[in-house]
């Protein structure tokens, strides 16, 4: 399980690299919209909608992302409507999902989570091609050295349990490690990257060191998040695409929230 997990991590973050360094931008847009609409697919599939809605489903939610990266290209994170959406997310993951995590899904519509799978997946897909490349792969970093972390030092030492009726493989232990290793390499980031160390300076370091812990967090509640709803809709993976992870849902959920936070906080920073 481990080295299919390890494996298909690799492949990914290989080839998501290549992407997003050698795709013109508006090829990689169109990339992150078929991830977008898949995603969708499977958290259809999770609200166990019907086959055909569960398409329709995807398609409207590629075509919100769409028609928002059309009216705004070239999409930037500081330029409207982006804050807004940015804000929006903002206010989703840290007001919203954690009433969800409380109390769970059950008293839910499937409108209600139709409209939290949208607001899931459109900010994260738009804040992909609105990054600078550099900036992007930075987050996506912070996103898999937290995972990583979280997955190695739980599995090897966790003990107590963060989240027993969501997620019950997620340990307190983990989520630790998974900030700690965050914090260190935003460290390592801002020392060796101009485009980042250019804005962390003096009592800067205490707001950057902050915000990295921040993003960690983050991807740990989308984490949660995703586990919330496969235990709604009482399976293990939200597909079976990608070997040792399940489906395309499995290996974003954290992204999902980080990538859309990190996006905010860098525009608020002036580097985007």
């Amino acid at each position: 399980m481990f080295a299919a997990r390890t494996l298909t991590a690799a492949a990914l973050l290989a080839a998501f690299i290549g992407a997003v360094l050698l795709l013109e931008r508006g090829y990689l847009a169109l990339l992150v919209g078929a991830i977008v609409a898949w995603g969708a697919h499977e958290w259809a599939s999770l609200l166990r909608m019907r086959s055909g809605a569960a398409l329709l489903y995807a398609a409207a939610c590629a075509v919100i992302y769409s028609a928002v990266a059309v009216w705004m290209w070239p999409v930037a994170a500081s330029v409207m409507p982006m804050p807004a959406i940015l804000i929006g997310a903002l206010v989703f993951w840290a007001l919203a999902v954690p009433l969800w995590l409380a109390y769970g899904m059950q008293s839910s519509s499937r409108a209600l989570l139709s409209a939290a799978g949208i607001t899931v997946l459109v900010p994260a897909g738009l804040a992909m091609i609105a990054l600078p490349r550099g900036l992007l792969l930075a987050l996506l970093g912070l996103a898999w050295v937290s995972d990583t972390a979280a997955y190695l030092v739980g599995r090897s030492f966790g003990r107590h349990k963060l989240a027993p009726k969501v997620s019950p493989g997620k340990t307190v232990e983990g989520a630790a490690a998974a900030v700690v290793a965050s914090v260190a390499y935003a460290v390592i980031l801002a020392a060796s990257m101009p485009a980042i160390g250019t804005y962390v300076n003096g009592f800067a370091w205490a707001a950057y060191v902050a915000g990295a812990a921040v993003l960690c967090i983050c991807g740990i509640i989308g984490d949660l998040f995703e586990s919330l709803a496969k235990r709604h809709a009482g399976v293990k993976d939200s597909g079976k695409l990608l070997p040792g992870h399940g489906g395309v849902l499995d290996r974003i959920d954290s992204l999902c929230a980080v990538l859309p936070i990190g996006a905010l906080l860098v525009s608020w920073a002036g580097a985007a």
